[in-house]
């Protein structure tokens, strides 16, 4: 009879303690913050030398200047002050850039509203993807004026950009839609112009992982 009634006392005590542990757990919660982290803060390897980085120091986004889908010029300055999402395609791509650019208007409707929230989608193929090309496609996916911007620029500029700024591989197709490489990743950048994120552009739970870190930057911790 002791030893029961030692149990059911026990129980009791178990029972009377769930709401306290509850109370500490969510204000212990409540405390934390969710760290995303700040990419190539010492600089960015270079084993082949194929960029010209000048620092060790923070990695920024370099200068360049394309125009977007209205022959408007666009480019870093207009990044300032303002959470960037980043994604290098091109309008004839035959294979990832469709599910991307899907994926991308989900990305623009959680943000649809937000004033210091923009998307750069930078063409890899400036040869055909002229800025009329690029309205037409920007139409197709329901890209929202002064949110959604489809870039075009040089070349030459455009490859050093995705690999050297941006650090994505990116390899030339030429004339052939098979033949060009480039990343799916969506890239996160701050105001500040430094990377604070790498996200699948073809995986839905990459991308609502974007989605969840561009608020925490857009709205604090």
């Amino acid at each position: 009879m002791k030893g029961l009634r030692f149990l059911q006392i026990l129980v009791l005590l178990c029972i009377l303690m769930i709401p306290i542990l509850i109370i500490l757990f969510l204000k212990g919660f409540s405390t934390n913050t969710y760290s995303i982290p700040i990419f190539y803060e010492n600089g960015v390897e270079d084993p082949y030398d194929d960029c010209n980085y000048t620092s060790t120091g923070q990695h920024v986004i370099p200068d360049f200047t394309f125009v977007d889908q209205d022959s408007l010029a666009k480019g870093r300055k207009e990044m300032e002050g303002k959470i960037t999402i980043v994604d290098f395609f091109f309008t004839s791509c035959p294979s990832i850039c469709p599910v991307m650019s899907k994926e991308m208007e989900r990305v623009q409707d959680a943000f649809r509203d937000e004033p210091l929230f923009q998307i750069y989608s930078i063409s890899i193929d400036p040869d055909h993807d002229s800025p009329e090309v690029l309205s037409r496609y920007a139409a197709q996916h329901g890209a929202k004026e002064g949110r959604w911007f489809f870039l075009t620029g040089p070349r030459e500029q455009t490859y050093e950009l995705a690999r050297c700024g941006f650090v994505l591989p990116t390899v030339d197709g030429g004339t052939s839609p098979d033949d060009f490489v480039h990343s799916d990743k969506f890239v996160l950048v701050d105001e500040l112009g430094r990377i604070r994120g790498y996200y699948s552009g073809t995986n839905r739970e990459g991308v609502d992982e974007l989605i969840l870190e561009t608020k925490v930057l857009l709205y604090g911790k």
